[in-house]
């Protein structure tokens, strides 16, 4: 058995036996009943790389069986609205991560040393992606087909992940903030720990879920 079938065993059997383990925090409401849709079924032309998926992520293992993206419906149509604008200037958006299970923020915060827990969410609070309103995400240049370099990579833990990063070339910071302007327009909050995490406006209306991806 290969090392990636080896962890999607491993991520199945802990999703059934697991969870009897650790469980979402209990949170009182009320809330609004949540629709979790696939971005690309919105849009096609989100890109998606979902290193989650991967071996590729600051885990070094895969922690979702499947490459895919969900938001909560207003928040993906915001998405939909900040790609078109992104168009005519040569962009579009690139998506890493959106809904997250909470048993895998769970896993996340195990696995990370108490000096860099700024740049992952505490599972007693729950996150956001939890709730279906964070993204994760960043630009790519269409005429060149690559991901726009910015200051600092995707879930880096360090200070080039600061949404105010100083450093990088002006070219960069310009990316950066032109992501942050156009996402911040369309009812999302950048993370000031890191600067491709937005939260969308309405992120309270919607419970701490745990449902994985296959039963989406």
């Amino acid at each position: 058995m290969n090392r990636v079938l080896l962890q999607l065993w491993l991520l199945c059997f802990l999703s059934i036996f697991g969870g009897c383990a650790a469980r979402p925090p209990h949170e009182a409401g009320p809330f609004q009943p949540g629709e979790l849709v696939e971005l690309v079924r919105r849009d096609p032309t989100i890109r998606l790389d979902i290193r989650y998926a991967t071996t590729h992520n600051f885990m070094g293992r895969v922690l979702y069986p499947q490459a895919r993206a969900f938001l909560q419906r207003p928040a993906a149509e915001a998405l939909v609205r900040v790609n078109a604008e992104l168009k005519p200037l040569g962009y579009c958006l690139l998506v890493f991560d959106g809904y997250r299970p909470w048993r895998i923020t769970k896993q996340m915060w195990d696995h990370t040393p108490a000096d860099k827990k700024e740049f992952v969410a505490d599972p007693k609070k729950g996150s956001r992606h939890n709730r279906g309103c964070a993204v994760d995400l960043s630009l790519w240049d269409i005429a060149a087909n690559k991901e726009v370099p910015m200051p600092g990579e995707y879930d880096e833990m360090s200070p080039r992940s600061y949404a105010a990063y100083a450093g990088g070339t002006t070219e960069q910071r310009a990316r950066r903030d032109l992501l942050r302007s156009t996402m911040e327009r369309n009812g999302f909050t950048v993370l000031p720990a890191e600067w491709w995490h937005y939260d969308y406006q309405d992120w309270k209306s919607y419970p701490i879920q745990d449902v994985p991806f296959n039963q989406l």
